[in-house]
């Protein structure tokens, strides 16, 4: 596991949490939209709705329409502002307007379920509970025989067994970009993979 990890470091220096956001509010709200949504889309719809929306108050007050509108190109625009919204005052309620650090107390805001929790934690406060599994994650932690578990919940548990703590928030970002630069889902260029030596996938494609 040091050697794929050191490797992915190499491969991907640059890796990084590619949902643009300037504080914990914002990677908040993008996470949300990156529902069923890619994180291109996403950073292309938040700089109107931050302009707009840019506090936890002003969100929560903001008029649901308005909001919707805002954020329809992300799919599911109705539900994420609910969502949006509860979470928004929730922060102003319970919160005083922040965003809070702890698990439990993030899983709480509606929309907000431990990947968005694990995210948030990690990239901004620099604390992990575990690993953010989507589907770069999913997809390579399958194909590198890291794990035969399909649902996101048993793949995190795994990974965390395999994955020393202090590479838990790193894995992430560098499996999303080597998912997104080498290992795509349709014809992953394993000719040109640095992995390629210790995945079994490796020519399967």
């Amino acid at each position: 596991m040091s050697e794929l990890i050191r490797r992915l470091r190499a491969a991907h220096p640059d890796a990084h949490c590619a949902l643009d956001h300037e504080n914990p509010f914002q990677l908040l709200v993008a996470t949300i939209l990156s529902a069923q949504c890619t994180d291109e889309r996403v950073n292309q719809v938040t700089p109107a709705l931050f302009a707009r929306f840019p506090t936890p108050e002003a969100m929560a007050a903001a008029d649901r329409a308005e909001l919707e509108e805002l954020i329809r190109t992300t799919g599911f625009f109705r539900n994420k502002a609910k969502s949006l919204q509860g979470a928004s005052a929730l922060i102003c309620q319970n919160f005083g307007g922040e965003v809070p650090q702890e698990m439990d107390e993030l899983i709480s805001l509606p929309g907000v379920a431990r990947k968005t929790a694990n995210v948030v934690r990690g990239v901004c406060f620099g604390l992990a509970d575990g690993i953010v599994v989507d589907t770069h994650v999913k997809r390579l932690s399958q194909r590198l025989g890291l794990t035969q578990e399909k649902s996101p919940e048993k793949i995190e548990k795994e990974l965390m067994t395999l994955i020393p703590a202090e590479d838990w928030i790193d894995i992430a970002h560098l499996l999303i970009f080597h998912g997104r630069r080498v290992c795509n889902a349709r014809k992953p260029d394993c000719a040109n993979c640095s992995l390629a030596d210790l995945c079994p996938s490796a020519g399967e494609f």
